[in-house]
């Protein structure tokens, strides 16, 4: 896919201002329900995929270098660059591998929607998550990198909650987790600026499936 023009706000440090509403805008107590979703992991705990720091550092890295982590920073990007919204928005949504995981990003992004529309200014409602952010960023004149890179932080640090819920671990595991995982959220950050969709793709197959299994599972805590 065609990508537009991308401006300086692209790779620009971000300002003392900017990085306190991107960190407000990804804090836990921002009113998007992140704590309520587990993106399929809890299905893997329950199934013995995921037993300990290990594991669940593996997983974690490879849906976010190889899953959602990467699409999700690629649809952020494009809608950024001012690439065709109604376009996007149903490309992402298509995207998604499974029922819940749709579910997820779309009420995640009428959430953020709703919250930023309040304070920042109105965004349509019915936009998967990683297109209302996008979205609300170039609107706010918000560096895409650090954006992206905090998307991802914030995405990583829920998922370490859930297991240090689940498994459970205790908080210096999850913190050395997300700790040694935020390099990684920096290059996809990095790799992803072009908004290019030519290179979605999606090969962590075994939490596809867990997304999957996760809408029939007897006892759940997490919606996915």
């Amino acid at each position: 896919m065609a990508t537009g023009t991308i401006t300086a706000m692209t790779t620009e440090a971000p300002t003392q201002a900017q990085l306190l509403t991107l960190a407000q805008w990804f804090s836990p107590s921002f009113p998007v329900g992140a704590f309520s979703y587990s993106h399929g992991l809890e299905w893997a705990i329950e199934a013995g995929e995921v037993c300990d720091a290990n594991t669940l550092t593996a997983w974690v890295s490879d849906v976010l270098d190889h899953g959602s982590g990467r699409s999700d920073a690629l649809f952020l990007a494009a809608t950024y660059d001012g690439q065709d919204l109604t376009e996007l928005n149903a490309i992402a949504r298509a995207f998604a591998p499974s029922k819940e995981r749709a579910f997820e990003s779309a009420e995640q992004g009428r959430a953020f929607a709703a919250a930023v529309g309040s304070i920042w200014g109105t965004l349509p409602h019915e936009l998967m998550y990683p297109v209302a952010v996008g979205a609300a960023a170039k609107a706010a004149a918000l560096p895409l990198k650090a954006t992206s890179a905090m998307y991802l932080h914030a995405f990583v640090a829920n998922l370490a909650a859930v297991g240090m819920r689940l498994i459970p671990l205790g908080q210096t595991d999850g913190q050395t987790l997300i700790n040694d995982l935020a390099p990684l959220c920096e290059t996809i950050a990095e790799e992803t600026q072009s908004g290019d969709l030519d290179q979605l793709s999606g090969t962590t197959f075994l939490a596809d499936i867990a997304s999957m299994k996760h809408e029939t599972q007897y006892s759940r805590t997490f919606r996915t």
